[in-house]
């Protein structure tokens, strides 16, 4: 399996943190250097000698002049002894692997194109970067050849170490990577301990563990960055931690070793750069684009939409709730976990209904109605089963499977879950991957991978500032599942911020009223903005926003617009321009407000009015509060 995965994908670039001596010299006085297409970005590489006989790897970046990174050190840990004795080779005794690397050539390359995506926030995406490949060779063992890959794009720099085909055979165990990253003298960083952890700013020391990726950083210059993966299929997550020996210093921390097989490349660690926040979110696109085209030949399968929870799983309830889902223009009802039994435990069978369901005459309504059924199965279902239910579900007609409390971190549960998400697309069926796993990009690769959580949502109930941070940070890294609500009790927010999450963050399976019933809803007029809300877009716009305080982002599909603002614990005035709107061309903008007046629980106010390109709207947000818009074009 790892030779497969090899062939379509792994990226990434490795630095270390160590101080270097004052003395040290750039070796051959060489700086080799790279720019973006728009030549906003500058990415310098080098070598340093640090003894007589040791050498390290170095490289920077800039942004216009400003440093983004400093001078940061790039160092992959290998021991290979065991396969180097059993294959009676040379074994390596260098205290770091990557000290005795000599430059052999040196390689440049450009690319300009763009690729339709079979679904996502935008139509089209821009791939165009220039790329300096490095190849170099152990001086004492002429076997072990690396290349350190770079690229520039416009949205920001990547990085990855790739190990050719190795002329002997030997096995790579990658025992750490070392990528270092140094940065400008009071930056800060959106610190989050998990992937479904809150979220804090916190400056660059006495973090209080490791943080999650992506990792977004408000630098001490007025930059801002995002420190992200790509392509982490046949690997072990890493995540950041702070150098103990160096100032405002990040490295990289791998979970496990790693055991690889040339030819093959780590992941790609992405520094991306913007003047604002919103420039982070609207070139989330980067990495996608650090992953392969789409390997599923026929994907007309795919299809993205709206889905609600089953809450009490009886056939007579499920068939309430594809009633209410057809009602209101919702695709798919889900079965969530304990329908087959248990689910922590093998004793269980996922091929086999516990719950008092009639399987096949739900999937027969549900057709008849336009609505699919997913259906929720915990690891251990997963792990034990997996070479049969794919097949069997697409058998009963079922559309996706919601895969609960996967294994996460080390290289083999990584490796595991890729598989899945394989197994799933060659049996028809769509993923949705809970609990603590974020998506690198491969989401390209295999677009059955619809959505992912890996976010602290509804699950938890967060307050309203926490959900201001998640567009600049989680959703960076791609879809999210955040398991909207509507009608429960628990909502530390108002109707209006609820509304207005589901335009705000992206999932192509987007889970609408997680924790409420049908019989809950009084069909509040503000309902028309989730009825017709679609969950793929042909353009994202951020308008505005910063993390903590508010975001407003407006997404097309179509001609019609959907614009949604939520903001943070603190009532606020604000105001929304419409400028990003075709000139010459009038909408009818349905607005959805917070009105404490109304005569609904929900207390949100519907109200018309025509705008255009000039039009601004004042906003009166309530603490906790929010807003949504609908944009139709007048014809």
């Amino acid at each position: 399996m790892i030779a497969g995965i090899a062939k379509y994908g792994f990226v990434l670039a490795v630095f270390n943190v160590s101080c270097v001596a004052a003395s040290a010299q750039i070796i051959g006085e060489t700086k080799h250097s790279l720019q973006s297409p728009d030549k906003n970005i500058s990415i310098e590489f080098y070598l340093k000698k640090l003894t007589d006989s040791t050498r390290g790897m170095y490289y920077t970046v800039s942004y216009k002049g400003k440093e983004v990174i400093l001078e940061s050190d790039l160092d992959i840990q290998l021991d290979n002894h065991l396969s180097e004795q059993a294959m009676a080779l040379r074994v390596d005794h260098h205290a770091k692997w990557c000290e005795n690397l000599k430059i052999t050539g040196v390689e440049t390359a450009t690319t300009n194109t763009s690729w339709k995506p079979l679904y996502g926030e935008r139509s089209e995406i821009r791939d165009n970067h220039n790329d300096l490949i490095v190849h170099l060779v152990k001086d004492d063992n002429p076997i072990y050849k690396m290349d350190v890959e770079i690229r520039a794009y416009n949205e920001g720099a990547a990085i990855r170490y790739f190990f050719p085909e190795n002329e002997k055979g030997t096995y790579y165990r990658i025992m750490g990577e070392n990528t270092s990253f140094s940065l400008p003298q009071g930056t800060k960083a959106w610190f989050a301990g998990w992937a479904q952890a809150p979220y804090h700013l916190l400056p660059l020391k006495d973090w209080p563990q490791e943080s999650e990726r992506p990792l977004t950083l408000e630098l001490g210059n007025g930059l801002y960055a995002c420190l992200a993966e790509a392509r982490m299929t046949d690997y072990a997550r890493t995540k950041f931690k702070l150098s103990t020996t160096k100032e405002n210093t990040i490295l990289t921390s791998m979970y496990t070793p790693a055991d690889l097989i040339s030819p093959i490349g780590t992941p790609w660690r992405v520094i991306m750069v913007g003047e604002k926040p919103s420039d982070l979110v609207e070139h989330n696109y980067i990495i996608q684009n650090l992953n392969p085209p789409s390997l599923i030949k026929d994907p007309s399968w795919i299809k993205p939409g709206k889905i609600m929870r089953v809450m009490t799983q009886t056939t007579k309830d499920a068939k309430e709730n594809i009633d209410f889902a057809a009602k209101h223009n919702l695709q798919y009802i889900l079965f969530d976990w304990k329908w087959y039994g248990p689910a922590f435990t093998f004793t269980s069978d996922v091929t086999k209904v516990v719950a008092p369901l009639d399987m096949p005459e739900i999937v027969r309504y549900g057709k008849e109605k336009g609505v699919g059924v997913w259906l929720y199965v915990n690891l251990q279902g997963l792990y034990s089963q997996s070479d049969s239910l794919f097949a069997i579900y697409h058998k009963w007609g079922i559309k996706g499977v919601k895969f609960g409390f996967v294994q996460i971190g080390s290289h083999r549960w990584t490796t595991w879950v890729e598989e899945m998400i394989k197994k799933a697309a060659e049996n028809e069926i769509m993923v949705n991957i809970h609990d603590d796993w974020r998506p690198t990009g491969e989401q390209r690769t295999y677009p059955n991978l619809m959505t992912a959580e890996g976010i602290r949502g509804n699950e938890e109930m967060p307050e309203a500032t926490h959900n201001t941070v998640l567009p600049f940070t989680r959703f960076i890294a791609g879809a999210s599942d955040y398991t909207l609500c509507y009608y429960d009790k628990r909502i530390k927010t108002t109707h209006a911020h609820q509304l207005a999450m589901a335009a705000v963050y992206y999932s192509p399976i987007q889970t609408l009223y997680w924790y409420d019933k049908p019989a809950m809803s009084n069909n509040e007029p503000e309902l028309e903005f989730w009825d017709k809300i679609p969950t793929v877009w042909d353009d994202t716009k951020i308008l505005a926003g910063q993390p903590g305080e508010y975001v407003t982002t407006a997404r097309r599909s179509g001609n019609t617009w959907f614009v949604g603002t939520l903001n943070n614990n603190d009532a606020r005035k604000t105001s929304l321009s419409f400028n990003f709107l075709p000139k010459g061309k009038e909408y009818m903008a349905t607005i959805f407000s917070d009105d404490d007046t109304v005569a609904t629980a929900t207390k949100v106010k519907v109200e018309k009015r025509k705008v255009n390109a000039a039009t601004m709207l004042d906003m009166q947000l309530k603490a906790s509060g929010g807003q949504a818009v609908l944009l139709e074009l007048v014809k």
